[in-house]
């Protein structure tokens, strides 16, 4: 079958192409990300591959049905970035990966958490100058603190058995589905977002974007978060009020920030801007702050990760071609309960 696959890399190129001698697709690969611009490249390809900020709007699925798509094959967990009531309106299919590698999130999320706790940025920064003073480094044990982690799916599991089983503190969760393997088997507890936010020395998101929950991080949540709190996300930048946030630093609320996804991201990650002047002040003004650390959405960027999405992403494309029922497809969501 032939592929557009938008918004790819030297290492999507790769990966995919050594999954790829299993099915024998004809992959087209676009540097360009997919948006209303760019989906007459995909003209005359029934399935399209896309990733995280390619733009799955309307107006670009409009265009993707009139050049003859028929699916669309996402090489990621979210979907936030697709239109999926149109999608279903225009006959277009849309999978996903439902699972690649949730130890990779997880891991590089306490790699955040103990790089901001124990200052390791400017550690290293320091001792390049051979600046081996320990003033303002000093952390704290991780033992026997709060941790609160908002999504307690796979992600979310696997990091509550690190902080929990690994390093001793207590786990407060909140999900609209509790997991009991949560409270059964990690020892955690759930608990009601103003009891995480008033309890947790660090809070953790490892939930998916949804109109519901979006700015689930926003100026009343942080006004009822324990003076000094950690905040990390590595789930999605829609989460995060990052005004607020700023805000919740300046005023010291927020002792310390780690962040791997932004809201307005699309427009910065996965490109070298290094010798470039960035327009987004917003962004500038996060990582002038010595507490902050951001990443550029590399969490989920492990060799396991990549390997198991590009094979689950061809497979689906497979399955379609044959007729076969859609392993991971996703549908137009039902309403879910607000956030409260």
């Amino acid at each position: 079958m032939k592929v557009a696959v938008f918004s790819t890399k030297p290492y999507d190129r790769q990966f995919l192409a050594d999954a790829n001698t299993e099915h024998g697709h004809e992959l087209i690969f676009h540097e360009t990300p997919l948006n209303p611009a760019t989906a007459a490249l995909a003209a005359g390809c029934p399935a399209v591959c896309i990733f995280v900020n390619d733009e799955a709007t309307a107006d670009t699925l409009k265009i993707l049905a009139a050049g003859g798509t028929q699916l669309i094959a996402l090489r990621c967990t979210g979907f936030n970035n697709v239109d999926l009531n149109v999608a279903t309106e225009l006959g277009i299919k849309v999978v996903r990966v439902t699972v690649y590698s949730p130890y990779s999130v997880a891991e590089h999320t306490v790699a955040l958490l103990q790089c901001l706790n124990r200052k390791i940025h400017r550690a290293y920064n320091r001792t390049r100058d051979s600046n081996f003073a320990l003033d303002g480094l000093m952390g704290v044990d991780l033992h026997d603190r709060t941790v609160g982690i908002i999504g307690t799916g796979k992600i979310g599991q696997i990091f509550a058995k690190i902080m929990g089983h690994g390093f001793g503190c207590h786990l407060l969760g909140y999900d609209l589905y509790p997991n009991p393997a949560f409270e059964n088997e990690l020892g955690g507890k759930y608990a009601t977002l103003p009891e995480l936010f008033s309890q947790s020395d660090v809070i953790s998101l490892h939930c998916p974007l949804t109109p519901e929950n979006h700015y689930l991080i926003n100026e009343a949540a942080i006004a009822q978060m324990k003076p000094g709190v950690m905040l990390i996300n590595t789930s999605r930048g829609g989460l995060v009020d990052t005004e607020a946030v700023i805000a919740g630093l300046r005023s010291k609320q927020i002792g310390a920030l780690g962040l791997d996804v932004y809201e307005q991201e699309s427009d910065l990650f996965f490109e070298d801007l290094s010798c470039e002047i960035i327009q987004d002040d917003v962004i500038e003004r996060l990582l002038s702050f010595p507490n902050v650390i951001m990443t550029g959405h590399q969490a989920f960027f492990t060799q396991e990760a990549i390997g198991t999405i590009s094979k689950t992403t061809l497979a689906s494309i497979t399955e379609f071609e044959q007729g076969k029922p859609l392993s991971n497809e996703i549908k137009p969501p039902k309403k879910v309960p607000a956030i409260v």
